[in-house]
C-alpha cells in the first residue's frame, strides 16, 4: 500500500486579503478557496455575500482575525439590478418564480417609492437567509417548506440613489447599515410600485472604508506563484486606518500589551483631538526608516484625560503576513 502524501503545513500568515467575490460562491466557499490557495492556517470572512452576488470580501486571516467584528458591524454599500414584475421564493435568481405581474412603471413613480425607503426603515428578515431559530439556520426550514413567523428589524437606509432604468430593470446604488437584506429590499420596492420584483444582480462595491480598489479575484490568486501570494494580503491595521493612532514608547508598549490602563497626560504622548477608538502602535526604534519598523499593538479606548484602555491586542510577534 503506498504511503500516504506528507500533510501539507500551513502557515501562519497574518493579514487581509481583499477579494473580489465571484458569482456562484458563499462567503464560506471563498474562504476555504482562498485559504487553501495561500496556505493559511487560520482565516475568517467579514460578512456574508450571497452565492449570487459577487464584490469586496473582505477575508482576514491569523491576527487580522480579531478585528473582523469591526468589518460585520461596518456599513455597507452596493450596486444592485432589480427585476420588476417577477417575484421568486429567494428574492433573487436562485429561486423558483412565484408570480409575474405586467410592469407599467414610470420614472416618477419609481422617485416616489424610493423616498419611502430613505432613512431609518424596517425589515423582515427572509426565511432564505442564515439567521438561526432553535440552532437551526432559516434556510433549512425553508427549504423544507416551513415558514416561521419572523420580527421586523431596524436597519438604515443611507443612500439610495436611482442609476439607471430600462423596464423591467431598475438599477440602483444602496449604502446602508448591518443587517440590511438587499434582497428584501428589492422586493418591497416591488410591492410599493405593485408589480413585485427580485433583484437580479448585486454587487457590493465597499465595506466600511474598504472599497473594490485594491480587490483580487481568485484568478488572480491563482495566477500568483505559489511562493509570492502571501504578498497579495494587506497588513492587519488596513482594517483599521480609520481609527486615529496612538505611538507608545517601548516602556509604555510593555505595560500596554499586559493589559494595563495608561494615562498618557502624563507620560507626554502626543494624543488625537478626539476621544474614542483608536490604533496603538509601538514607537520604531530605527529612526532611519520608522514606518517600517513600527509595529501594531492593537486597539483601545481612549477617554478623557488621556486614559488609554486596551481594548484588543495582537501577537506582536505574529505580524508579519509573509
Amino acid at each position: 500500500m503506498a504511503p500516504n502524501p506528507a500533510k501539507r503545513i500551513r502557515l501562519p500568515l497574518n493579514g487581509v486579503l481583499l477579494l473580489d467575490k465571484p458569482v456562484g460562491f458563499s462567503s464560506n466557499d471563498a474562504l476555504i478557496k482562498a485559504k487553501r490557495l495561500i496556505n493559511a492556517q487560520k482565516g475568517g470572512h467579514t460578512g456574508t455575500l450571497d452565492p449570487f452576488a459577487t464584490g469586496v470580501l473582505p477575508l482576514c486571516f491569523g491576527e487580522a482575525t480579531k478585528f473582523a467584528q469591526d468589518l460585520l458591524d461596518a456599513d455597507k454599500t452596493y450596486e444592485t439590478v432589480i427585476h420588476l414584475g417577477i417575484m421568486t421564493t429567494t428574492g433573487d435568481t436562485e429561486g423558483e418564480v412565484l408570480a409575474t405581474s405586467e410592469v407599467n412603471v414610470t420614472r416618477e413613480q419609481i422617485d416616489r417609492v424610493l423616498e419611502q425607503f430613505r432613512g431609518p426603515i424596517q425589515q423582515v428578515p427572509p426565511m432564505y437567509s442564515a439567521l438561526k431559530r432553535d440552532g437551526k439556520p432559516l434556510y433549512e426550514y425553508a427549504r423544507a417548506g416551513i415558514t416561521l413567523e419572523r420580527e421586523a428589524r431596524d436597519v438604515t437606509i443611507h443612500v439610495l440613489e436611482f442609476l439607471d432604468y430600462q423596464a423591467p430593470y431598475l438599477r440602483l446604488r444602496v449604502a446602508c447599515s448591518k443587517g440590511t437584506y438587499i434582497r428584501v429590499l428589492g422586493e418591497d420596492i416591488g410591492a410599493a410600485l405593485g408589480c413585485g420584483a427580485h433583484l437580479q444582480a448585486l454587487r457590493r462595491i465597499q465595506v466600511g472604508h474598504l472599497t473594490l480598489l485594491g480587490c483580487v479575484t481568485l484568478d488572480q490568486v491563482m495566477a500568483t506563484a505559489e511562493a509570492e501570494r502571501a504578498s497579495l494580503l494587506a497588513p492587519v491595521d488596513s482594517l483599521l486606518s480609520s481609527f486615529p493612532e496612538v505611538v507608545l514608547p517601548e516602556s509604555l508598549a510593555k505595560r500596554f500589551l499586559q493589559g494595563q490602563r495608561l494615562t498618557l497626560t502624563k507620560e507626554g504622548v502626543p494624543l488625537p483631538a478626539n476621544a474614542g477608538r483608536v490604533r496603538v502602535y509601538r514607537e520604531p526604534t530605527d529612526s532611519v526608516d520608522a514606518s517600517h519598523e513600527r509595529q501594531l499593538l492593537g486597539t483601545a479606548q481612549l477617554h478623557e484625560y488621556g486614559v488609554l484602555a486596551p481594548e484588543r491586542l495582537i501577537a506582536t510577534s505574529q505580524q508579519s503576513a509573509a
